[in-house]
Parts: C-alpha cells; structure tokens; sequence
C-alpha cells in the first residue's frame, strides 16, 4: 500500500507498524486539509491488512494537534437546527472513520492536544502523552458551543459522568499527568521516556494477527454501546471472526502439546511465550 502524497503529515511503514508525522504549518491546525488526509490514510488502511498498529506523532515542536480550524466554524448557522435533519460534522464523521479502522492505532503527544486535538486523541485506541510537553483542553463551551468533534459524547466513556463535565466545563488545560488521573490518556511518561515505551507497545501488537487485533477492537467498542447480554453475543461473534481468519486453533493445539498448559514455568513465562508462539501459523 502506498502511504504517500499527505499534505499535513507524512507515513513511514516499518514492517506492521505504520508511523504517521505530523507536521502543518506553524500549529499543526486541525483544517479540511488534514480531515482530508486522515479520510485518504483510513481508506487505504481499511484495505490494509500488512499494517497492524498506527502511531500518530507530531515533528512540529510544541504541538500535536493544536485545534480545529476555527475559520471553518465562524459561518456556522446561527438558527438552530431540527432534531431530524442533524448530520453528522466533517470532524465528527471523519473521526469516527478514523476511530473503527482495524488496526490499532496509538496518540504519542508531546504538545499542545486541544478542542478538536484532543478529540481526534480520543477517536484513537489508546494515548500515551509526554510530561512537561504534552498539554490537553476542551475549550468549546468558553466560545459558546461544546466539544463537537466527539469530545462530549467519548469523553464520560473515558472518565465518568462528573469528570467529563469538568474538563468539558472548566475549559482549561490539563497536563499529562492529570490526563493520566483524569483517565483522558493511558499513562504519563518522562519526555525522555515515550519514545521508547511506545515503540516497544506498538512492535509487540505488531506481531499478533491482524484480524485477532480487528475483532478485539470490535469487542471493545461494541461493549461500550451494548447491554451486557448483548456485548456478551457480540463478543462471542466476534471470536469465531478471529477463529475463521487466524491460527488461532493451531497455536491452542500447539500449547496444549505434552500439557504445556500445566507446566509451572510455561505459567510463570506467558508474557514471553505469546510471542514465541506467534512462529505457528
């Protein structure tokens, strides 16, 4: 697949990982320009089953993705809209393409992640923000909207009903370690830190099946949205999905060989031999 011919970033593919860079203009500006680019990298990452984990990062210091192109919202109707002729945003519909491709996709932000930044952060797998740079707001409700880029509707499924409401009320900023508390980011790490946490996270999924990495994420997000009954069925669905495409039953065959399973240094090992196993296809 050709990962080429961005306009707001650019794509390194490097076995399954594909790192993207972002780098626009002064602030890296959240603009039609990169709602573009991300619409073009998820339809050519929905038909691209090399590439199994995205690390989104910026090479423009002090910033990851600075905010939506407010030159976009200043002609924005001024009557309000009925119930049932409301559609979806660009933000929003371009974030939620972004959030359910099939693989996993990783925020490594060591700068300014604000209003449609942090929401686009939110739309992604998982986030890992770097100490002294990395710096989050949601600051729509100060300019007399609110977070409309999915920021009001994923925030509470991050943290809670009352922590939503103070980050989305406050509209102030956050620094990585209370993203971390606030539950907005997966871990705050040391600047000198990120890099390598992140490389080592992103090459380890890499080696696991695309299509087992797929159908968890499918799991994962339809439990959000479901009664328990129902997640339960979806993610039973989802494990034949896995089973029909993956090696799965050879590598069940294989650890259960001689009773490996029993065996108290294979229990003590798991963490290594998950990837060991991955030579049996």
């Amino acid at each position: 697949m050709d990962y080429k011919n961005f306009q707001t970033f650019t794509a390194e593919q490097k076995g399954g990982i594909l790192k993207i860079d972002i780098n626009f203009g002064p602030v890296n500006v959240q603009g039609q320009e990169m709602l573009a680019d991300l619409s073009s990298l998820c339809l050519r990452l929905e038909r691209d089953r090399s590439v199994k984990v995205v690390v989104f990062e910026s090479s423009n210091p002090g910033y990851w993705v600075c905010h939506y192109d407010t030159n976009l919202l200043k002609d924005m109707s001024t009557e309000a809209v009925p119930r049932n002729e409301v559609q979806l945003l660009d933000l929003q519909s371009v974030l939620e393409r972004l959030s359910k491709v099939p693989q996993a996709t990783i925020a490594k932000i060591e700068g300014f992640a604000r209003g449609g930044g942090n929401e686009m952060a939110l739309a992604l797998d998982m986030r890992f923000a770097a100490r002294g740079k990395a710096k989050f707001m949601q600051m729509e409700v100060g300019m007399g909207i609110l977070p409309c880029g999915g920021g009001a509707s994923r925030m509470a499924r991050q943290t809670g009903l009352g922590k939503a409401l103070e980050i989305i009320l406050g509209a102030r900023d956050w620094d990585a370690d209370e993203a971390e508390k606030f539950g907005t980011i997966n871990k705050a790490l040391d600047a000198d830190e990120i890099g390598a946490y992140v490389d080592a996270l992103a090459q380890r999924i890499s080696q696991f099946p695309a299509d087992s990495i797929a159908a968890s994420k499918r799991a994962v997000y339809a439990s959000i949205d479901l009664p328990i009954k129902e997640a339960l069925k979806e993610e039973a669905y989802q494990l034949f999905q896995a089973t029909s495409r993956t090696p799965a039953i050879k590598r069940f065959a294989y650890a259960d060989d001689n009773g490996a399973q029993f065996d108290h240094n294979n229990q003590k090992n798991w963490e290594q031999m998950v990837m060991d196993i991955q030579e049996v296809n």
